[in-house]
């Protein structure tokens, strides 16, 4: 007798504690192993045990947390579990059951995937490696970095691309269709049996390059552990705006002490590897040295990414805010830099930056780069 799939997923969802959803049925092989790969990682949660939500012995896949190397289990889920959920687990590994060979181990690094989490995880757990070991694991940043890089490019490059005019244009491009004077033209084509109208003659707008003033864009980056995801967007972003014409880019990473790493901001690889995790905070010290690099206070962008948790003195950093934004200086201050822009920081600090006159919020990377072309571009 063949189980049900859908009372065998529960079964994985449950765990052990939901075996009775299955009316005494075996799962399936492929459930059984996916069951197993599970309880690998997630059985030796310890709150689920004193919880009684977990049963002291193995789960019915037969294979205990010590059945398996992290070299067996990294191959097993590969093949057992999309991709999403494969990047989940090797996260959970490191980040909630700090299980550091899954990037520390050569056997590893030779055939793991390179995925988001594990470049966080890398850069987390780097000072654990040795030098050959770290070798292999740059492999890992190079991949991803380079994924980032490609995406945000496109981003960026949209929006320096200039502004659209009213004026048609001869040269025929997707994003520059002129939907409303297209319709207009060929509303003498529509056709009452289809519902549709028949374009004979499209139209598109032209752009106006931005004429772009010398600009200075000072990127200050917590690298506390917790801002593991804004340090590597802020690189990313940095390379991408890094060349672009009119542009000067500086990148500072900052914890208690303050590391100007300009001079690697076209490799964002390179910088990232750089990059020490983990400490206190020193805001307002970072910031009045973001503040010391401005060379033309009114085409200066001064962008803070930071919790806002200060470890430092308050008063300083909406001292040093009021005085960039009273010179003219646009300050921006952002919560959170990640792909999915998750802010959680000290509100209460940050209503005071707000008040003094900075822009408060969070914003991908790719809204970072809208705001600073809209801004240079005026």
């Amino acid at each position: 007798m063949t189980t049900d799939p859908t009372l065998q997923r529960w079964r994985l969802l449950l765990g052990s504690a939901g075996a009775a959803c299955l009316g005494g049925q075996p799962m399936d092989p492929d459930t059984a192993a996916r069951d197993a790969a599970l309880d690998w990682l997630y059985g030796r949660d310890e709150d689920l045990r004193h919880r009684g939500v977990r049963a002291d012995g193995p789960r019915e896949g037969g294979h205990g947390p010590s059945a398996l190397t992290t070299v067996d289990w990294l191959d097993d889920i590969a093949e057992l579990f999309p991709k999403e959920t494969v990047e989940r687990l090797h996260r959970d590994a490191v980040e909630k059951y700090q299980i550091h060979d899954v990037v520390t181990d050569p056997a590893v690094l030779e055939r793991i995937e390179p995925n988001p989490a594990l470049l966080r995880a890398v850069l987390q757990t780097k000072h654990l490696m040795n030098p050959q070991v770290l070798r292999q694991a740059r492999r890992i940043v190079e991949a991803v970095v380079r994924q980032l890089v490609d995406k945000l490019s496109t981003e960026v490059r949209a929006a320096f691309a200039g502004t659209r005019t009213r004026r048609p244009s001869r040269l025929r491009q997707a994003r520059n269709f002129d939907m409303t004077r297209t319709m207009r033209a060929n509303l003498g084509r529509y056709q009452p049996d289809t519902g549709k109208i028949v374009i004979e003659t499209p139209y598109f707008f032209t752009r106006t390059r931005r004429h772009l003033q010398p600009w200075q864009v000072i990127m200050l980056v917590d690298q506390s552990g917790s801002m593991v995801d804004s340090v590597i967007h802020s690189a990313v972003t940095a390379a991408c705006l890094w060349g672009l014409p009119g542009v000067r880019t500086h990148l500072v990473a900052f914890d208690t002490s303050v590391v100007d790493l300009t001079a690697d901001v076209d490799d964002p690889v390179e910088l990232l590897m750089k990059v020490q995790l983990g400490g206190g905070t020193d805001i307002g010290r970072a910031t009045a040295y973001g503040a010391g690099l401005v060379d033309a206070p009114r085409r200066a962008i001064v962008v803070l990414i930071s919790d806002f948790y200060e470890g430092g003195d308050p008063g300083l950093l909406v001292r040093t805010v009021a005085g960039l934004v009273e010179q003219g200086t646009k300050v921006l201050c952002l919560a959170a830099l990640d792909s999915q822009a998750n802010p959680s920081y000290d509100r209460g600090l940050a209503q005071r930056l707000a008040d003094v006159g900075a822009h408060v919020g969070a914003m991908t990377p790719g809204q970072l780069a809208d705001f600073v072309a809209e801004h240079i571009g005026r």
